[in-house]
């Protein structure tokens, strides 16, 4: 009896993962395709190590990211951006956006910053988790998110893999967004950056 304890001890012992690596954690994919990125995704968390930005993210009440193909043969995007703040107020921004791979460029004209990333790797099935490296005049700053395309909160599991993967990039703990603050609907028309 005492030997099938030891057996069975050992089994779950060794059917247990070990934690990823940062490097594992933190490695960009290779491939990132456009239709893959299509459609509505909600923040579920982010952090910035740029605390006036990092403070301006705990104000919102909930984000939502659209991604549309701006056509089928280029590799541009369109990411457009809708915040809400309080019951009323939904404020919306849009961008092209270039996809190389598994990295991403925001256009922006008249270079007033510059946006760059990459998609980090995720065990959650239906979520995105994009690494911003920002440069402008008013903030040089690395932002970590994670969005999901169904779910408004994500698994205990999925969570912590994504606070591991901050911790990695020496980001604080992140801004969990409330799965119950209505988003924003996607306006046509939406002005691109």
């Amino acid at each position: 009896m005492m030997m099938l304890f030891v057996i069975l001890l050992s089994c779950v012992a060794v059917s247990r993962s070990a934690p990823l690596s940062c490097d594992d954690l933190n490695k960009p994919l290779a491939q990132m395709r456009a239709d893959h990125l299509e459609g509505r995704w909600a923040l579920v968390a982010g952090s910035l190590n740029h605390p006036a930005s990092l403070e301006a993210l705990k104000r919102r009440d909930s984000i939502t990211a659209f991604f549309r193909n701006a056509n089928q043969t280029s590799n541009h995007t369109v990411y457009a951006q809708v915040n809400r703040f309080g019951d009323d107020r939904c404020e919306r921004r849009a961008y092209r956006l270039s996809l190389h791979d598994g990295a991403f460029t925001f256009l922006v004209d008249g270079g007033r910053f510059n946006l760059t990333g990459v998609f980090l790797r995720t065990s959650c099935p239906d979520c995105l988790v994009m690494r911003w490296d920002v440069e402008s005049p008013r903030r040089v700053s690395l932002d970590a998110y994670l969005l999901s395309s169904g779910r408004r909160e994500v698994e205990q599991a999925e969570m912590e893999e994504y606070r591991a993967q901050l911790e990695c990039l020496g980001l604080p703990p992140p801004v969990v967004m409330s799965p119950s603050a209505e988003l924003c609907p996607e306006e046509a028309g939406t002005t691109i950056e």
